[in-house]
């Protein structure tokens, strides 16, 4: 057995082999075996330690396993980390409508507004309109940094055009614009109209089916608090869902990654696209068992129904006292005849 100082191999000299290739197994001496595996890296690495030389095995052992574990998957499952969008990046999004003097409208804002809007913005805010501003600047440095600034700020400008004018790109931007999602939960009777009224008046901008219905106050009718109830548990929104951790199908490797990709990027819609709907049916659902009128109609329902029980109840307490009364005049009556019967036979004896 030789051992190299440098690469620390282990091999076998020809006396005992002859020359020619032998199969070993992990526990055996060296002898030839033809029905055993070949002695592989484990055998190597007991064979060092039996002669005293120290070899960092973890490691490989680790990376060997660790390419094994890869190797044995199948090939879809590497698509899960790549291609998926960097989380955060919907924090960073600049404000389009800020940007176009639109800050005051934002989803209300009309494409003539937009357009508007867009050419004053541009006009004001162009690269040749901006060169006085760069005259101001003493120094090479600032005024490349400035001439950078007022470039950029152009392009943000342009951008948001692009986004707002496009009606796909402004859905999708609209769905992630600033937004309260929060439900109330409670409040009392008095403000009732005051803290949900609003809340309908926020979600009513995700509704398919425009304009939505008031919530009204106390003077609405019945009919129209129904109405309004009706068109809420069957709301239909068009807020879309883009999620920080969906796939861009850009980078899709091939048609089957792309495949992969899009299944993955619509389980998280149709998750989101559930949440969504439990949060508008949660507010309505706060809203209906607050709602004072129909508290009022419940009340009222309830007074009813206890009313025509205690009538029913009345009428039948009547029907038995008239039964037992007839039954008690009958019985008087059959006395009476048996009295009188009882007197003629008296009277005929007599």
């Amino acid at each position: 057995m030789v051992i190299h100082a440098s690469y620390r191999l282990i091999s076998y000299s020809k006396e005992i082999v002859d020359g020619q290739p032998i199969f070993v197994s992990s526990n055996c001496l060296p002898v030839k075996a033809s029905k055993y595996e070949p002695a592989g890296h484990s055998f190597h690495s007991a064979a060092l330690k039996l002669l005293g030389c120290e070899e960092d095995t973890d490691v490989d052992d680790q990376k060997v396993a660790n390419d094994k574990e890869q190797t044995s998957l199948p090939q879809y499952e590497s698509y899960s980390s790549k291609g998926k969008k960097k989380s955060g990046t919907g924090s960073n999004q600049q404000d389009h409508y800020a940007l176009l003097g639109l800050s005051h409208l934002r989803y209300l804002a009309t494409e003539d507004q937009i357009r508007k809007s867009y050419r004053e913005t541009a006009l004001k805010y162009h690269p040749d309109k901006q060169a006085a501003v760069l005259l101001t600047e003493e120094t090479e440095a600032a005024k490349q940094a400035k001439k950078e600034e007022i470039e950029s700020h152009f392009k943000a400008v342009q951008e948001a055009y692009e986004v707002l004018i496009d009606p796909v790109k402004r859905r999708i931007y609209d769905s992630t614009d600033e937004f309260d999602d929060e439900i109330p939960s409670d409040c009392s009777p008095q403000d009732f109209y005051k803290v949900f009224g609003p809340a309908f008046m926020r979600n009513g901008r995700w509704s398919v089916n425009q304009p939505i219905p008031s919530l009204g106050d106390d003077s609405t009718p019945l009919k129209e608090v129904d109405n309004f109830y009706n068109f809420w548990y069957s709301f239909k929104s068009w807020r879309e869902f883009p999620h920080a951790d969906e796939f861009d199908l850009e980078q899709a490797e091939s048609r089957d990654h792309k495949r992969w990709m899009e299944r993955q990027n619509a389980k998280l819609s149709e998750k989101a696209r559930k949440e969504e709907y439990a949060r508008v049916r949660t507010l309505v659902d706060n809203a209906y068992k607050r709602d004072p009128r129909i508290l009022k109609r419940k009340e009222e329902e309830k007074a009813e129904k206890q009313r025509k029980k205690e009538a029913k109840f009345l009428a039948k307490k009547l029907q038995e006292e008239e039964a037992a009364r007839a039954a008690e005049e009958e019985k008087r009556r059959k006395e009476e005849e048996e009295n009188e019967l009882l007197k003629l036979h008296y009277n005929r004896r007599s």
